[in-house]
């Protein structure tokens, strides 16, 4: 796997114009082939660099992590440092859009660089990209079209803080159209929390909480071809509560069920419930009842 330490090793690849800055590149257009993407099909690629676009692919897929970009429409694709990118074959692009790329340094001592690891879009989030309404997208440009006119003609002391400034207003703006996309598929985060309900069935029928443990939300959003952030983001926006959360109220649930089998002590419903730890489980189990196992057996006990 190739990784490009610095912005301009990166923007070359790319076959970009030579960045202005050495921490930064904006580059738009109104032709096809303009976006960075290598010609022909290349191996896996990292760089230290976060990149926003927007593009429309006509042809060719992207390898986003495990996942490949939907790029039905036109829309806003958000790459962080260190991901794996990978393009499978030639790609072909509509005729306009933008790409600003710049080195993760460029934002140091900034406050935009502790909010920008906050943004959800910026992980491997889902198998599509950011999609926005035409009215969306002209918003979107014309803050890029302020950041590329200073960009190119104001190289001065004041101009990093500036673009900062007016990058964090893109972000803000990405953040809202990323929570519009949340609300209009509500069906489908029923769907997700469904699912999810059901990789945890089929794990713990299967046997496998005891001979491998408590699965990771990672492991199960595996299994739903999302990521991590995003199945945790999705069931939080529609349901309240994490993954996490739901992994914890399914054991719960499970527990409850076992310690009413007199005949099974505490240690031994923790370790069928994956917990390698019984303490821990007594501790999880008083957090979210508010009683210990024990106290919540005998309160229950079957007559």
């Amino acid at each position: 796997m190739q990784h490009f330490k610095t912005l301009s090793a990166y923007i070359e690849y790319l076959e970009l114009p030579r960045p202005e800055h050495p921490m930064l590149s904006v580059f738009s257009a109104t032709g096809d082939g303009f976006l960075p993407c290598p010609k022909e099909s290349s191996p896996p690629i990292t760089n230290d660099c976060y990149s926003i676009s927007l593009k429309k692919v006509v042809k060719g897929d992207l390898n986003y992590g495990r996942t490949q970009y939907d790029f039905t429409n036109g829309a806003l694709i958000f790459i962080a440092p260190r991901q794996v990118l990978q393009w499978n074959e030639s790609m072909v692009y509509d005729q306009k859009g933008f790409s600003i790329n710049f080195h993760e340094d460029f934002l140091k001592g900034t406050e935009l660089a502790h909010q920008i690891k906050k943004y959800g879009f910026f992980s491997y989030s889902a198998n599509e990209a950011l999609h926005l309404s035409p009215k969306e997208e002209k918003q979107i440009e014309s803050i890029v079209e302020s950041i590329a006119i200073e960009y190119q003609n104001n190289q001065d002391e004041f101009s990093k803080d500036i673009i900062i400034s007016q990058l964090s207003t893109l972000l803000k703006y990405a953040n809202r159209f990323y929570e519009r996309q949340f609300i209009n598929r509500k069906e489908m985060s029923n769907d997700l929390l469904e699912q999810f309900n059901q990789q945890l069935e089929i794990y713990f029928d299967s046997g496998q909480l005891q001979e491998k443990g408590i699965p990771s939300i990672e492991q199960i959003a595996d299994q739903l071809s999302v990521s991590q952030r995003y199945l945790s983001d999705t069931l939080k926006k529609e349901t309240g509560k994490t993954s996490t959360e739901h992994l914890q109220l399914y054991l719960i649930d499970e527990a409850k069920n076992f310690l009413l089998n007199p005949n099974k002590t505490i240690s031994e419903v923790a370790y069928e419930l994956g917990f390698e730890y019984p303490p821990y489980f007594s501790r999880l189990f008083k957090k979210k009842e508010g009683i210990s196992p024990s106290a919540y057996r005998e309160k229950y006990k079957l007559n």
